[in-house]
């Protein structure tokens, strides 16, 4: 299992952001209004799908809208050979609730909290 490591970006000065490569099994931590952002990278030469999926998350109730089914995760989507996806992990909390795992073999990530 791969746990992708957080890299604190508050203060000055230079960063040296870890890096996670994902494997068949990833999770990370996620901690509300901290400003954390999840990056993807595909270095492998085709296009991975990935899917962030919290365990608690499995309905939430939306105004104006109504129950929303969070079961299935959220999809990042296919990130093609060579691409960058950077998520702003707050506007997604509802899907990370309970223990989060992440898919996407192959993968590069790496989570930036401020």
């Amino acid at each position: 299992m791969a746990t992708i490591a957080k890299t604190q970006m508050r203060g000055p000065g230079q960063r040296t952001v870890t890096e996670t490569t994902l494997g068949a099994s990833n999770d990370f931590v996620y901690a509300p209004g901290n400003g954390e952002i999840l990056i993807l990278r595909n270095p492998t030469a085709g296009a991975v799908a990935s899917v962030i999926d919290g365990a608690g998350a499995t309905s939430k109730a939306v105004p104006g809208v109504g129950n929303v089914d969070l079961s299935a995760g959220y999809s990042v989507g296919s990130i093609p050979a060579g691409g960058v996806r950077a998520i702003p992990l707050d506007t997604i909390a509802a899907y990370l609730e309970g223990a989060i795992s992440i898919t996407g073999t192959g993968l590069v990530a790496a989570l930036l909290t401020f």
